[in-house]
């Protein structure tokens, strides 16, 4: 039995024992309340008030970065149909340098044609005239060899002047 008290004192606080506990509890209590928590509880206002802050600034930084990102998409959107045009007109301009190329090449071929045909009508009709003055040529050796053949004689030159006096009519 005195295992069994000695068991049950040690597990039965004395009155004594709780007062001062108690006592020691709520001076504790009140020294942390008024020179811990106060602090701590600041310390942990500060940190949410922190956490709060960073965790806006860290919104307002994606809010940044999507409005960052819809502009550069705008800008690039802005590049490419800048860069169109200007291949636009690249090409637009090519198409009229080959075009006045062509034209002007066209009218080129076009003079040197209508010169060359005024040469050949030239060379043709220099080539014409001078077959001309060697037939007038020929036909007067022709006829001047056929009338000395013909007048070579007295009764020749006689019967040719009777012939040509019968064919003239005097009225």
């Amino acid at each position: 039995m005195t295992s069994t008290f000695i068991l049950a004192s040690l597990i039965e606080p004395a009155i004594g024992l709780i007062f001062w506990t108690t006592i020691t509890f709520i001076l504790l209590l009140v020294l942390l309340g008024k020179f811990a928590w106060k602090p701590i509880l600041t310390a942990i206002k500060t940190r949410e008030k922190g956490i709060e802050d960073a965790l806006a600034s860290a919104e307002n930084a994606l809010n940044d970065m999507r409005e960052l990102k819809s502009n550069n998409e705008k800008i690039l959107a802005e590049a490419r149909a800048e860069r169109d045009n200007l291949l636009k007109e690249a090409r637009d301009t090519k198409d009229a340098i080959i075009a006045e190329a062509k034209a002007k090449s066209q009218a080129e071929a076009d003079r040197i044609m209508s010169s060359a045909r005024e040469q050949i009508t030239n060379e043709k009709n220099a080539a014409v005239a001078e077959l001309k003055n060697q037939v007038a040529t020929l036909s007067i050796e022709i006829a001047e060899k056929i009338l000395r053949s013909e007048l070579s004689s007295d009764e020749k030159q006689k019967a040719l002047v009777n012939n040509l006096m019968k064919d003239v009519n005097l009225n």
